[in-house]
């Protein structure tokens, strides 16, 4: 069966969208009309209509092309901006809403006003809807789960989920918004601070990454939940030190999370924490960091370049428990003194009056894939002097 693509609505069936993240879409011109026929009807329930209607504030009422035609946008850009939000195609089917035009209508009015760019638009809704995804589905299956055990026999858990909803969504909607605004004006602050407009774009930062050693035989021995726990332990730790010492932590990947900074001894000062922490749990297992200071590209949240690349080698030769950090770090950490550039300054550093917070010592000289030789430097904390 196929389905029309330029009617007003070829189906009053109200669906859900295919991949779980939010209102479906409808096919654009470039989508082969052989597929399968999206307007079918996936489930009668009438609680998870309700609980969409809850969530979106609206009751379904447009087709996508409907939609597109009510915002004012060809049904080209808003295909490009809703799957750029993560929304799945579903034909016709009349599933969109009143605040679905409007954020149609207000995207391609940034556009039209010159504030942005379409690729940049599409950029906007990419980023937006990843992120909220993401979020979305950890709020489902870690927070809200737990709440909605029923309280008494014979309840079901979905009896419990609409009026629980109903109570915590404009908190949490409003939670959002302030911890968004937060993190905004953070990010500006960080941005204009910087020494030039390039710099805005390709900034000199220090990229750590920390890595659970051993994780891989970890699970074939733990069980699942287990293992979900270690992980969860692991990602909330390493977080709140990142954040606690101000660091901005840019991804979790399970057993290894990545943190940027904005000077090298923030860097290593996270990179230690996260040793000393994470050592003092006996549930943990080993954990190695390694550091890299230099030019960092920026985008959508997370970082790019042969600085990330170094840093992510010098992880892998780590030793157990142990930070390993580049030239350019070591040298940065000398410069600002931290620590002390070479042994002479070392044991300079009582005449001179100078207190650093690190030792640097150096390591074997080793070839990296794709980036070369490199020095590592062992970076440790500078046992306090002792007065003679």
């Amino acid at each position: 069966m196929t389905v029309d693509d330029t009617a007003s609505g070829a189906s009053n069936t109200p669906v859900t969208g295919g991949n779980g993240h939010g209102a479906p879409i409808g096919r654009d011109q470039h989508t082969p009309h052989h597929e399968v026929d999206h307007t079918v009807e996936p489930t009668a329930d009438p609680l998870a209509i309700r609980l969409e209607q809850l969530i979106l504030g609206a009751e379904r009422r447009y087709t996508p092309f409907q939609a597109a035609r009510s915002a004012g946008v060809s049904m080209e850009l808003a295909s490009r901006f809703w799957r750029a939000m993560g929304f799945a195609d579903i034909g016709q089917a009349k599933a969109l809403t009143e605040a679905d035009v409007l954020a149609l209508r207000r995207l391609a009015g940034l556009v039209e006003a010159g504030l942005l760019s379409e690729p940049m638009a599409v950029q906007v809704a990419r980023s937006t809807g990843q992120t909220t995804a993401r979020l979305a589905e950890w709020q489902i299956d870690s927070f809200l789960e737990g709440l909605t055990e029923p309280p008494e026999p014979g309840m079901t858990r979905t009896e419990v989920t609409y009026p629980l909803v109903e109570l915590l969504l404009p908190e949490l909607e409003e939670f959002l918004v302030y911890v968004w605004r937060r993190q905004l004006a953070a990010a500006t602050g960080r941005v204009v601070q910087a020494a030039d407009d390039e710099e805005m774009v390709d900034r000199r930062l220090a990229v750590g990454f920390a890595d659970l050693v051993g994780f891989t035989r970890l699970t074939r021995r733990l069980e699942e939940e287990e293992l979900g726990e270690l992980v969860e332990a692991f990602e909330t730790t390493a977080a709140d030190l990142v954040a606690a010492h101000g660091g901005r932590l840019i991804k979790t990947l399970g057993d290894e999370v990545l943190y940027a900074a904005d000077d090298a001894g923030t860097a290593a000062e996270i990179a230690l924490r996260l040793i000393e922490t994470l050592g003092a749990d006996e549930s943990m297992p080993e954990l190695r960091v390694g550091i890299a200071f230099g030019t960092v590209t920026t985008r959508m949240g997370d970082v790019f370049g042969t600085t990330v690349n170094l840093a992510s080698r010098l992880t892998s030769i780590a030793p157990k428990d142990s930070v390993l950090v580049d030239g350019a770090l070591a040298e940065e950490l000398g410069r600002t003194g931290d620590a002390p550039v070479s042994e002479k300054s070392a044991e300079l550093e009582g005449e001179a009056g100078a207190s650093y917070r690190f030792a640097l010592q150096p390591m074997w000289q080793r070839p990296v894939r794709g980036l070369g030789v490199v020095e590592p430097w062992l970076l440790t904390r500078r046992a306090p002097k002792i007065p003679g």
